[in-house]
């Protein structure tokens, strides 16, 4: 099984793109963990999740609020930012554990900072520099990851066009 999936993106349009492919793969379901340094592209690669499921309006990082809902196609897809966390046990008073349905899609940026309250993700995804873009290194944490991975290496000659 797949395990693991790396991709270069050269631009915020690539990013994008791949983060549509990210969203096809994951078919409105699943926990994604977002990593990486301030500015890196975690939220553009939400908005291209968000395109997959028909969402091509702005998509603002929900900093303040801790989390952004959409319900898109039938599908119930949240985007949490939990970057000005204080405390991981402010997620309990948000309710974080309703949040966490089998059939959601869970977009998480900044998950170390609810360390102990959140679930364990599918697929953690963490973005860094590369040349004058970005690597993009996906890591299966589950059964329901490895899909996702599997279906992103079926995908993988569009996303190449792509990016």
């Amino acid at each position: 099984m797949t395990e693991q999936f790396v991709y270069g993106a050269r631009d915020e349009s690539a990013m994008v793109n791949f983060g549509e492919a990210l969203g096809r793969a994951c078919a409105g379901r699943g926990v994604i963990f977002l990593e990486g340094d301030l500015g890196m592209g975690k939220t553009t690669l939400c908005r291209g999740v968000l395109r997959a499921y028909g969402h091509h309006g702005s998509v603002k990082s929900p900093t303040y609020t801790l989390v952004e809902p959409y319900d898109l196609g039938g599908r119930r897809l949240y985007h949490f930012d939990l970057y000005r966390l204080a405390d991981p046990e402010e997620l309990e008073y948000l309710g974080i554990r309703d949040y966490f349905e089998d059939d959601d899609l869970c977009l998480i940026e900044w998950p170390q900072r609810g360390a102990g309250w959140l679930p364990r993700p599918d697929l953690e995804v963490a973005i860094s520099i590369e040349g004058q873009g970005r690597s993009i290194e996906c890591h299966a944490q589950t059964a329901r990851g490895q899909q996702i991975l599997a279906s992103l290496l079926a995908d993988n000659d569009r996303i190449a066009k792509q990016g």
